[in-house]
């Protein structure tokens, strides 16, 4: 666990509070950010399965996605078809808006969005669809790609991205893909914070009054801080891709290494 940071010029805050629990029989797990990797995917929750299936009197099992599907790795297409089918048998899916998801919708929308875009993963996710843009019809002209991913990017996925919340709330935890800003009440949070805030929430040991779980962050090894749970192992370059199981006061890590 890093230590929590101190206030300036005063003495360090007082220690989150770590006795966060969940309602009796219910399990959820939380898995960080897939970037396109199915492989890593397939493999992890093989081991939530096998993990669920050792629990007993457990009647309410959710597995929480935190967002960041697409993007990065090489299977984003097949990643979001995945998730479009995933109904285990025993389990509620909850699935979570990164910002990964807003720029895809955004470049489609307005394609001037291109650079940021691609700067962070979109060509691979482009790829996925079928859509290369150094091909003849395409040439790098920006409104070419959009348009082409536009009519290769099926509704059904356009539909799902766009219908995903960006927050879900079980017992004291609280689970979002980036993280809240500190010192505003949960009901007053932004969208935009929830996907995309970074040192501001990382760095404090503010108490939300909720453990924050969360991805977008990358950490070499998951975290339990106090005050959140950080789980985006970076799966897209090292191959890790991590969940937290959480049940009653216990939280415990599950990962594909």
């Amino acid at each position: 666990m890093n230590p929590a940071p101190h206030a300036a010029g005063g003495a360090a805050p007082e220690p989150v509070r770590r006795d966060w629990r969940l309602p009796e029989d219910v399990l959820v797990y939380a898995i960080g950010d897939i970037h396109g990797r199915l492989d890593l995917l397939e493999q992890l929750l093989e081991k939530i399965e096998a993990d669920r299936a050792a629990q007993w009197g457990v009647w309410d099992a959710y597995v929480v996605f935190l967002g960041d599907y697409v993007d990065r790795g090489f299977q984003s297409r097949e990643v979001i078809e995945y998730l479009l089918a995933f109904r285990p048998a025993g389990v509620t899916p909850i699935f979570l808006r990164g910002n990964h998801e807003d720029l895809l919708l955004r470049f489609i929308d307005d394609p001037m969005m291109a650079e940021v875009w691609l700067n962070v993963g979109g060509v691979a996710t482009m790829s996925s669809y079928g859509v290369d843009i150094q091909a003849p019809d395409i040439a790098g002209d920006i409104l070419a790609a959009s348009d082409g991913f536009s009519k290769a990017f099926p509704a059904r996925h356009r539909a799902f991205l766009e219908g995903l919340p960006v927050n879900w709330q079980k017992g004291d935890y609280f689970f979002v893909h980036a993280g809240l800003r500190p010192g505003v009440p949960l009901a007053q949070q932004r969208p935009r914070d929830m996907t995309t805030i970074r040192q501001d929430f990382t760095l404090t040991n503010h108490d939300f009054g909720v453990c924050v779980v969360h991805g977008h962050t990358g950490v070499r090894n998951p975290e339990h801080n106090g005050n959140r749970i950080a789980v985006d192992t970076g799966a897209f370059a090292t191959g890790v891709l991590t969940a937290v199981a959480l049940q009653d006061e216990d939280v415990r890590f599950i990962s594909t290494t």
